[in-house]
């Protein structure tokens, strides 16, 4: 009698030690500021309330050395479940496999968010979106008063904006426009804009030839220049916030985070944001954003799949974004929210996502854009012939894309 009891009371134990054991989901992410923090753990912890059966192990990058743990981890054939990413990091990781095929759990969600595009690999979805970025005109509006422009003026063409600039550049110390320095990861972004409005491009339409010497992108890099040359003030990303908040520069392109440093730092500053400027009507602007995948080794993938819809839900991208004072959340449910629609700021944002362009989804892209960004610096810094820059640009894409 006595055993039967025994097998009976270890039959049970081991049916509550099954009921108790939880998939663990290990999180790399980059969000490590102490004012976005504690919401990461927040929604991590409502995550696992809603999954008893789930835990997740959540594990600190930074962009000066993620993307490097990354590749190390996928090279040793570990690394995490969920993994936060770059748009630009993604087609590199699909093409060698480290990454699932989440085209069938994503593709009937895909309308509801924006940039899908920047996931798409070959045709398969590879990532979701999470939070976008993207860069619009800061003008401000003083210094447009004082050069003689009407109370609510903006520019709207490229053409207008530059009279713009020129004009704001011949008050007393005083610079138009802010041009960026030769600084990594950051002068490309700003010479992208004028390329795409001006309907250049990367690549042909089929992909098979790099076209980045054409006239139109000739044209932009030649416009660019001339505000960099005629009425730009010279420094770098920070610099040039900096000069801006302190009334010396009439326009510059920025991204959200400037909003959330004028609202924390109490800045007195009678600015606007608008849309950037096109041809006959509001141009392209540059898009990028983070992104949740899946690590093709995983074991866990439909937990981590799980935590993946829930963190891109609405609900909590609008959370996040009111923690981290972003406007660029990916779900479109998220950007009717009050906290987006009630702030005209957030709102030109939100526009102008949907007037932006990314990108190529390439594996190459990260050598690409060195390619780019050195060849506007040395149209800026060095030559000063944009055609040549951009020409010796294209040869150099041409021969990575055939070696």
């Amino acid at each position: 009698m006595i055993r039967i009891y025994l097998i009976v009371f270890l039959f049970f134990a081991l049916l509550g030690s099954q009921a108790l054991a939880k998939t663990t989901v290990e999180w790399w992410q980059f969000w490590t500021d102490p004012s976005v923090k504690p919401t990461i753990q927040a929604i991590v912890d409502d995550f696992e309330k809603a999954y008893p059966d789930i835990e997740v192990k959540l594990t600190d990058l930074t962009w000066a050395n993620g993307h490097e743990k990354i590749v190390i981890a996928f090279a040793s054939g570990a690394g995490p479940d969920v993994l936060e990413l770059g748009s630009d990091w993604i087609a590199q990781f699909a093409v060698a496999g480290h990454l699932r095929d989440l085209s069938d759990n994503l593709s009937a969600d895909s309308n509801q968010y924006q940039g899908y595009s920047m996931a798409t690999y070959d045709g398969r979805l590879y990532a979701k979106p999470w939070i976008l970025g993207t860069r619009v005109l800061f003008a401000n509006r003083d210094l447009l008063n004082q050069a003689g422009f009407e109370p609510d003026y903006l520019p709207v063409t490229l053409d207008h904006f530059k009279a713009a600039t020129l004009r704001v550049s011949k008050l007393n110390g005083v610079y138009g426009w802010g041009s960026n320095t030769a600084e990594k990861h950051r002068l490309y972004k700003k010479y992208l804009p004028f390329f795409w409005t001006k309907g250049a491009q990367v690549f042909s339409d089929d992909g098979r030839y790099c076209v980045l010497s054409s006239d139109l992108a000739i044209q932009a890099l030649q416009l660019y220049k001339d505000l960099h040359d005629s009425c730009g003030y010279v420094a770098s990303q920070r610099g040039i916030e900096d000069a801006f908040l302190e009334g010396k520069i009439g326009f510059i392109l920025s991204g959200d985070w400037l909003l959330k440093r004028i609202e924390l730092e109490k800045r007195e500053i009678n600015f606007v944001t608008t849309l950037f400027p096109g041809l006959k009507f509001p141009g392209r602007s540059f898009m990028g954003g983070e992104f949740l995948a899946v690590n093709a080794a995983s074991k866990n993938s439909e937990a981590a799949i799980k935590l993946i819809d829930f963190v891109t839900s609405a609900q909590a991208q609008v959370r996040f974004c009111k923690a981290n004072r972003s406007a660029n959340p990916s779900s479109k449910q998220a950007q009717q929210d009050e906290y987006f629609q009630s702030n005209p700021h957030l709102q030109t944002f939100v526009k102008q996502l949907s007037l932006s362009n990314h990108p190529p989804v390439d594996p190459d892209w990260v050598n690409i854009e060195t390619i780019i960004e050195e060849a506007v610096e040395e149209a800026l810094f060095g030559s000063g012939r944009p055609a040549e820059a951009l020409r010796q640009a294209r040869q150099k894409i041409t021969d990575l894309k055939h070696r």
